[in-house]
């Protein structure tokens, strides 16, 4: 078995923090995303994985090198030009001629792996698609299933009258190597929208693998990014373990860091501050009396004197001056910075 994740999107809607950092390798909980899913696979026993890469690739490459530190094979492709999620599975079939798990480059899940690919083996299928439980299912394209787990139909974005299940496309499928020779070679080609369907067309057994307790969000938008951390902070994802990622910082007397909060080495914590169900990346200052509440927030950056920083996300090497008012919603991209008194929210 071996696996490929498609990490070529731009990350558009999680700019500003996407314009210098690929959205594979943001830092969730100060470790670069791809390295959770790196571990999900491992930990299934598969080491032997590809990365389909389009936006900024060196920066992923020099971050995950050959994946020799995380106990894994890894090797490259990069698309020539976008090529959609089925046609990047295409491109990269000279290094995925054997079974292969599929993880879209923007879910963090702890899916029992294992028992999909059991399941898939054992019902010898073409393809398997894992499903997503969802509280709101006309916001998604929800996906029918017969009583033996057979995919039956796809329902894209339905009115209320139409809903019959709650379960979406978790972006998590299991691949036979035939299913290769269905897509056509140099084109952009979807999943979702034709390999999927053609598959129901062509009667393969194409089956759907729903988790009876998992985890499973998309990164990909600000609101998202932020309630992962909050998620992993309070213990709600199954396989993480938070306390070895707690660095040596310096903290002077009168400082608040509550003990949900992530904090990295080489931080300053100043008397009267408070840190509070956050995360802050290495080499972070935050002055006296300054207050970081339900935040995250990247590298390098000066939270000073007197500034609150309440639901927001904070860039590498910024700057937010003395009195700031950071709120709710606010998201800073790398090396902003915020004058004294400044009060703000939104994306800059």
């Amino acid at each position: 078995m071996q696996a490929l994740i498609l990490a070529g999107g731009q990350g558009t809607r999680l700019r500003p923090l996407t314009v210098h950092t690929p959205k594979p390798i943001v830092p969730i909980c100060n470790r670069s995303f791809l390295l959770y899913q790196i571990d999900t696979l491992r930990d299934a026993g598969i080491t032997d994985i590809t990365l389909s890469l389009s936006y900024q690739p060196h920066k992923i490459e020099q971050l995950i090198g050959d994946g020799s530190a995380h106990g894994v094979k890894i090797k490259y492709t990069v698309e020539p030009q976008p090529m959609g999620t089925a046609g990047a599975y295409k491109f990269a079939e000279e290094l995925i001629r054997e079974p292969t798990v599929v993880f879209n480059g923007d879910i963090l899940t702890d899916l029992d792996l294992e028992r999909v690919i059991r399941e898939h083996n054992a019902r010898r299928a073409a393809a398997t698609l894992v499903l997503a439980p969802v509280e709101n299912p006309s916001a998604y394209g929800l996906v029918e299933t017969e009583r033996d787990g057979r995919v039956r139909r796809f329902l894209e974005k339905p009115k209320p009258d139409e809903i019959s299940v709650n379960t979406i496309n978790a972006g998590t499928y299991v691949l036979e190597p035939r299913v290769l020779d269905l897509i056509p070679a140099g084109e952009n080609y979807s999943f979702e929208y034709q390999l999927f369907p053609d598959l129901l067309a062509r009667g393969e057994p194409f089956y759907a693998h729903i988790p009876g307790h998992a985890y499973w969000i998309d990164i990909g938008t600000t609101a998202r990014y932020l309630q992962v951390h909050q998620d992993l902070l309070a213990g709600r994802v199954g396989h993480v373990n938070l306390d070895g990622r707690r660095g040596e910082f310096m903290s002077t007397a009168g400082a608040e860091i509550d003990a949900l909060s992530l904090v990295a080495r080489d931080c300053t914590i100043e008397a009267g501050a408070r840190v509070v169900n956050s995360v802050l990346g290495e080499g972070c200052h935050v002055e006296a009396n300054a207050v970081v509440e339900d935040s995250v927030i990247w590298s390098h950056t000066r939270v000073c004197a007197g500034a609150n920083v309440s639901g927001a996300i904070i860039g590498r090497g910024c700057h937010v001056g003395r009195a700031a008012r950071v709120g709710a919603g606010a998201t800073l991209g790398d090396e902003t910075s915020l004058s004294d008194y400044t009060q703000t929210g939104g994306a800059l």
